[in-house]
C-alpha cells in the first residue's frame, strides 16, 4: 500500500517535470544542474517547515484575516521565497542559464521538488487512508506549484536579460510579490470555504494555466528563433 501511495505522491511531478525538460528541446539544460535545482528544492522543505510554523505561532488575525495571513504569508510567502532562493544561489549566475527559457526551466525544477516532499507528506503519511486526497492534489496542487514557478522563471529571466537598471529590479520584485499573490490567492480560496469564492476557483486555475502557458510557449518560440539561427550561422 506504501509503495502505491508514494507512485500517486510522485507521478505528477515526474510527468510534469518530463514535460518542461522536453519543452526546452532547443537548448537543454545540464541533467545535473536539473537535478541539483531538484534535490536542494526538495530539502527547502525543511527551512519552511520551520518558517511556517514560527509565523502561524505569529497569527493573531481572527476569521478571514486569518486565513488570508495563512494563505498569502505563512504558505505564499514562505515558499515561493526559498524556492526561488535555491535557484537564485544555484543557477542564476550559470553560464547554462543563457536564455530566457532556462529561467522556467529552473524554477519549475526547484519548485517540483519542493512540491514532491510535500505531496509525499500528505498523500503517503497524513492521508493514507484516503486516494483521492493524492489524486486531487495530483491534479491540483503539484500543478499550481508549477504554474507558479513559470511565472517566477519569466520575470526572473527578465531580471537577469533587462539592461536598465529600474527596470531589472522591478522584475526582479515581480519574480517573488507575482508567485505569492498567486499561491496566496490559490490557497485562500480554498481555506476560506466560502461559497462565491469557490465559484471562482475553476476560472482561476483556467486563467493560471492559460497565462503561464503563453509566459512558456514566449520564451520557448525565443530559444526556437535563437539557437535555429546559430546553428544556420555555424552552417
Amino acid at each position: 500500500m506504501i509503495t502505491r501511495l508514494f507512485l500517486i505522491a510522485i507521478t505528477p511531478s515526474i510527468a510534469l517535470g518530463l514535460a518542461i525538460y522536453l519543452a526546452d528541446r532547443y537548448d537543454r539544460e545540464p541533467t545535473s544542474l536539473l537535478i541539483k535545482m531538484f534535490v536542494y528544492g526538495a530539502l527547502t522543505v525543511i527551512p519552511v517547515f520551520f518558517v511556517e510554523k514560527l509565523l502561524l505561532m505569529l497569527n493573531v488575525f481572527p476569521g478571514i484575516l486569518g486565513i488570508g495571513y495563512t494563505a498569502f504569508v505563512v504558505a505564499g510567502f514562505t515558499e515561493e521565497y526559498f524556492k526561488r532562493l535555491v535557484v537564485i544561489k544555484g543557477a542564476y549566475n550559470s553560464k547554462y542559464f543563457n536564455e530566457k527559457l532556462d529561467g522556467i526551466v529552473y524554477c519549475v525544477f526547484s519548485s517540483l521538488g519542493f512540491a514532491t516532499i510535500e505531496n509525499i507528506m500528505y498523500v503517503a503519511f497524513r492521508f493514507s487512508g484516503n486516494y483521492y486526497v493524492g489524486i486531487m492534489r495530483g491534479i491540483l496542487s503539484v500543478p499550481a506549484h508549477t504554474l507558479f514557478a513559470v511565472t517566477m522563471g519569466y520575470y526572473l529571466s527578465l531580471a537577469k536579460y533587462t539592461e536598465e537598471p529600474k527596470l531589472k529590479r522591478v522584475y526582479y520584485s515581480r519574480s517573488l510579490i507575482i508567485p505569492i499573490l498567486l499561491h496566496g490567492l490559490f490557497n485562500f480560496i480554498l481555506m476560506a470555504n466560502v461559497p462565491f469564492l469557490m465559484l471562482l476557483f475553476i476560472p482561476y486555475v483556467i486563467y493560471l494555466w492559460r497565462m503561464n502557458l503563453i509566459k512558456l510557449n514566449k520564451y520557448t518560440k525565443e530559444s526556437r528563433d535563437k539557437f535555429n539561427r546559430i546553428n544556420d550561422d555555424e552552417i
